[in-house]
């Protein structure tokens, strides 16, 4: 039984071991990242910041292109 519980506590270090590699960021440059995304990238669903989005630029604008004459609702 000792064994058993050594060799999990043994997988449970190398475990933890690699989580230490792994690269992280510090809170500030998370967040400064963010902003930049959220100042460079245009939302559709915000015209009133980003101004009115062409139909072609518009992701969640209807395709009409298709030549079905289904409706989804």
């Amino acid at each position: 039984m000792s064994e058993i519980k050594l060799r999990k506590i043994l997988e449970h270090n190398t475990r933890l071991r690699e989580q230490l590699n792994v690269p992280r960021a510090t809170i500030s440059e998370a967040a400064m990242s963010l902003v930049k995304y959220t100042k460079c990238t245009r939302d559709p669903m915000l015209p009133s910041v980003w101004g009115p989005v062409e139909k072609r630029d518009d992701p969640y604008a209807p395709n009409t292109s298709s030549n079905c004459a289904c409706s989804v609702m």
